[in-house]
């Protein structure tokens, strides 16, 4: 009896490093930004910090930056129509933006196939940042964070759009900005 006492009493000390150890482990992993082997990915990947002066380009041009991942269907649905709109008015001073929200997992076996297949003339870059309650409400404080969403700017005005688009609801809303 005596051993199982002392065997017991053993037992709950391990286990109460172990639970500690574990709490602690999660931080880091939390804190720490896991580098994932890029060399097949063509695209900038940014955490906020990084992609936050894309979103405050000065000049004459007209921004559309477009929040959207290869996993989330009326991305993919309204992606022509973005890439249609960016070719007819890039002679008008249109640059567009195309922020990969895609998982690190998904950098190489998806989303690499995905433009490379459809060719998209945007400028793609990754967002690879866990911390979305903090950056989410620096891109709009109205933002839920939902996909596809688009920001579209200019030295003169500046839109969010929590949706996704049509063709004509897309030239609608950024001839207001070109116009």
């Amino acid at each position: 009896m005596k051993y199982l006492s002392v065997f017991t009493l053993l037992m709950l000390f391990v286990a109460c490093g172990s639970k500690k150890e574990k709490e602690n482990t999660e931080e880091l992993l939390t804190e720490t930004k896991v580098e994932v082997p890029n060399s097949n990915i063509p695209f900038p990947i940014y955490d906020f910090d990084g992609l936050e002066p894309l979103l405050k380009k000065e000049g004459d041009k007209t921004y559309i930056i477009n929040f959207w991942a290869t996993w989330c269907k009326p991305c993919i649905e309204e992606m022509p129509y973005f890439e249609r709109t960016y070719q007819e008015q890039k002679a008008s001073g249109v640059e567009m933006i195309l922020v990969s929200l895609d998982m690190p997992s998904m950098w190489e076996k998806r989303l690499v196939p995905f433009v490379k297949k459809n060719d998209l003339k945007g400028e793609v870059v990754i967002l690879d940042d866990p911390k979305m309650n903090d950056w989410i409400p620096k891109i709009d404080t109205d933002w839920q964070g939902g996909i596809p969403a688009t920001l579209i700017y200019n030295k003169d005005r500046r839109t969010f759009y929590p949706h996704g688009f049509t063709y004509e609801e897309l030239n609608n809303e950024l001839n207001k900005f070109i116009n």
